[in-house]
């Protein structure tokens, strides 16, 4: 239904500001109840075989709102911001069931963010972005405008889990169900995280950097056309390669390169599970 309101409202060459923003207001609240989302799963397929796509008319109905906003003045306690009108902050209530710990953080409207979910200060979830259930996004963490985090994961602090809205067509990054992501991580340009991988600290994935399957002996790439996928299970680490050509292979230079060291077992389980008695 309000996809079909967005295309009627697209098709107007004498759109209003009241129209524009009265749209808006609809989709961001279909949004937060997760009607509506950026990504959505494309099979029926879990682990390898579940595919993702971009819905891009909800990007270019997220647009509309900046489109049509003014730069106003945002009062919030004892801060003072300044955004588009359009694009306030999200309010929770008691009913909601998540656990926003007091110290700063913010979740701008758009976001959805599933009951059972832990915020610790100071964090960021931005518009269209996508949180589900009995995930922790920890101390100074981001999640990007339209990424997608899964069912229980856990998003240590100071990791950066990027966002995109231009192009619509571009995929955000979607980290699966079961996940967990160390402490200052950065997961970039649409990587896929598969299901019960681990991301060792300091850990950055994104489109142009391969990774080394160490268990398997080969680099995992990013596929014309496709984004990176970690696979289900992977725990990676940070790690390096030499230089192949150039002046810096006589120097013994590395590039960078995170490594698949081995993939998920009981052990790794046990490590990184969180206390019930802590959510």
């Amino acid at each position: 239904m309000i996809k079909q309101k967005f295309e009627t409202i697209r098709a107007k060459s004498d759109l209003s500001r009241e129209e524009a923003i009265s749209f808006f207001n609809e989709l961001l609240t279909a949004l937060e109840n997760g009607t509506v989302s950026v990504v959505e799963n494309s099979s029926s397929g879990s682990g390898s075989s579940c595919e993702w796509k971009v819905n891009t008319w909800v990007k270019e109905a997220i647009l509309l709102g900046f489109k049509f906003g003014n730069l106003a003045e945002i009062n919030l306690g004892a801060w003072k911001f300044f955004d588009k009108d359009t694009l306030s902050y999200r309010s929770f209530t008691i009913e909601d069931k998540v656990r926003l710990v007091p110290g700063g953080s913010l979740v701008r409207r758009g976001a959805f963010v599933a009951s059972g979910t832990i915020i610790m200060p100071p964090a960021y979830i931005n518009i269209g972005a996508y949180v589900d259930q009995g995930s922790m996004i920890d101390s100074h963490a981001l999640v990007g405008s339209c990424a997608r985090i899964g069912k229980n994961v856990h998003l240590s602090a100071a990791s950066q889990i990027g966002g995109v809205l231009e192009p619509v067509g571009a995929m955000p990054v979607i980290v699966e169900d079961n996940v967990f992501i160390g402490g200052n991580c950065g997961i970039y340009e649409g990587t896929i995280i598969r299901k019960h991988a681990v991301i060792g600290t300091g850990v950055i994935l994104n489109a142009s950097t391969p990774v080394f399957d160490n268990v398997n002996g080969n680099y995992i790439r990013k596929e014309e056309g496709k984004t990176l996928v970690i696979p289900e299970n992977a725990v990676v680490v940070a790690g390096s390669r030499p230089l192949r050509s150039g002046k810096g292979v006589e120097e013994g230079v590395h590039l960078y390169c995170p490594v698949i060291i081995k993939y998920r077992d009981d052990k790794t389980g046990k490590a990184i599970t969180l206390e019930d008695l802590l959510r």
